[in-house]
């Protein structure tokens, strides 16, 4: 048995398929919901669980009041390795993409399956070219743009993660709790560098004028233009906490959807330093 390991929903479609046109991927694919290069990372109080951690800030940053927010990669993932204690020839195949996410969550999954040394696998398509549905050469930054078929080819990648890595992939994990950053963004290969809350805050306003424009075309615009790798609920808890701290006006209702609030700039022009540049595809 092979357990797929995927970061998202839409990363695990094209992967789900591939294992059903090819025996050699034969196996089971668990999904990774959280997104690991955003939000706290060291528990607040004695006896909390990370998963309640994770989805005490998921249910601050989604504003979902009918169906609370539940982040049980935690417990899934535990079950994995109870799996993979109870039979040795079960395996993890962790596939990673250029995405501060999926490092995050590589780095994470070694206090796990690091006691598994020899059928701990990863497969790394960073910095790697394939091929789009139109033939073209592209080098993709998550799992979810590869087709079924390039992900059949892309198993002759899949390796052991070494003794070396577990013992220094486990210590850089342990740095990014201590740190407790509220941003984890990728700056090459798998080193991981804490931010602030605001990082892309300017990123945000580069967007706002002083007419109110919808909260939901600001995140679109930063999400497109600058390659943000936070995903749009991140974004719009970051809209609404600026118009709380009144650097932006809200108009609308800010505890709903980002289609039902307005932002704008204060009528007073205020110096929120200069927005981060955009990532290109080749530095991503």
């Amino acid at each position: 048995m092979i357990y797929h390991i995927v970061v998202g929903d839409m990363a695990a479609v094209p992967l789900q398929e591939a294992i059903q046109d090819n025996e050699e991927l034969a196996g089971e694919v668990v999904v990774i919901k959280d997104l690991l290069n955003v939000g706290p990372l060291q528990k607040t109080e004695e006896g909390q669980k990370f998963s309640e951690l994770r989805s005490a800030f998921w249910q601050q940053v989604v504003v979902n009041d009918k169906t609370p927010v539940e982040v049980d990669d935690t417990e899934r993932i535990l079950a994995v390795s109870a799996a993979m204690a109870a039979n040795e020839e079960h395996k993890v195949w962790l596939w990673v993409a250029p995405w501060p996410a999926d490092i995050c969550t590589w780095l994470w999954l070694t206090k796990y399956f690091g006691k598994y040394p020899g059928r701990f696998f990863v497969v790394n398509i960073a910095g790697l070219p394939f091929l789009d549905a139109n033939g073209k050469v592209f080098y993709p930054k998550n799992i979810s743009e590869l087709s079924p078929r390039e992900i059949i080819k892309a198993r002759r990648l899949a390796r052991q993660v070494s003794y070396a890595e577990i013992e220094t992939d486990g210590e850089d994990w342990r740095k990014l709790v201590d740190g407790n950053s509220g941003i984890r963004t990728l700056d090459g290969a798998k080193r991981i560098t804490g931010r602030a809350d605001d990082y892309y805050d300017a990123q945000l306003i580069s967007f706002c004028s002083q007419q109110f424009q919808k909260a939901s075309k600001i995140v679109n615009q930063a999400l497109s233009k600058f390659n943000i790798p936070t995903g749009d609920f991140y974004l719009g808890w970051r809209l609404r906490t600026l118009v709380a701290q009144d650097r932006l006006h809200g108009q609308g209702d800010t505890a709903k959807g980002l289609k039902d609030f307005d932002v704008k700039l204060p009528s007073a022009t205020l110096d929120f330093g200069e927005a981060p540049q955009p990532v290109s595809s080749a530095e991503a």
